[in-house]
């Protein structure tokens, strides 16, 4: 299957390393012209840097900007004021004793996990479906559906992303821009290596620690591995592509059999 998003112009919010880099990375490699966003101007700088290096002859443009915010949203469509393909990957997350959790934290992880992409799809959407073409995306997590009891604030917004995703694919219809969420699940990214060794012999070799550690933790995974960024890219990818033009209103995951279900 080629995947050829030439001519398209891709927004990866939180976009600077994990999860978001391997999406800009997957993008830029299949031809997209590709920004890479982030808070902070030289960690987006260094990070199209590095992309650059990883990928190249691909295309990256630096646009950083907090998009958590009303101003700095309005400044991103500024200077990018229309995008084909907008992955709303920026997330944060955390343990919290559930009964601690305060109204000012609960805020914080809606308007960063859910507001932030509810206003850049506003922003983005209208521009899509003038144009006839468009792909909308919400990075959300097993978490959404297994909710975890040291992270209910965290499942909660992923859990709402299910729903916008769902109701903007609604506002979407017809138009021929399609929108979805992708449920990942646990993947390795920066801090999980520490994270697996605090709980399984720091003596075991990476490969062997995280199976340990996934059959020992999180027995539920059908994979019984940590996911890589660049799977979860995979799937992003082919949602930004021609090919999936009947694929719309989903929740798709690359979770590696972490939800126990039979469908997506």
């Amino acid at each position: 299957m080629q995947l050829d998003l030439s001519g398209r112009t891709a927004l990866v919010t939180g976009s600077t390393q994990g999860i978001g880099a391997a999406i800009a990375a997957g993008l830029a490699r299949s031809g997209a012209r590709v920004a890479v966003n982030g808070r902070n101007t030289a960690r987006v700088d260094e990070a199209v840097a590095r992309l650059g290096q990883d990928v190249p002859g691909g295309r990256f443009v630096a646009a950083a900007a907090d998009v958590t915010t009303e101003e700095g949203a309005a400044r991103l469509a500024d200077t990018l004021p229309d995008v084909d393909i907008l992955v709303n990957n920026l997330g944060i997350f955390g343990a919290r004793d559930p009964l601690e959790i305060s109204d000012t934290e609960w805020r914080r992880y809606f308007e960063v996990n859910v507001l932030a992409a509810v206003r850049l799809t506003r922003t983005y959407l209208p521009g899509m479906t003038g144009r006839g073409w468009g792909r909308i995306q919400y990075i959300a997590s097993d978490s959404a559906v297994v909710i975890p009891a040291e992270m209910i604030h965290y499942g909660m917004s992923k859990t709402a992303l299910l729903a916008v995703g769902r109701g903007f694919a609604k506002q979407a219809a017809g138009t021929g821009v399609t929108v979805n969420s992708v449920i990942a699940g646990p993947t390795h990214t920066g801090g999980v290596e520490d994270f697996v060794y605090e709980l399984v012999d720091r003596d075991l070799p990476w490969d062997e620690a995280q199976r340990v550690f996934m059959r020992e933790h999180r027995p539920q995974s059908l994979l019984q591995r940590l996911i890589e960024p660049e799977e979860i890219a995979h799937m992003v990818v082919y949602l930004s592509s021609d090919q999936a033009s009947a694929t719309t209103g989903g929740a798709l995951r690359v979770d590696g059999g972490y939800v126990d279900s039979i469908l997506p």
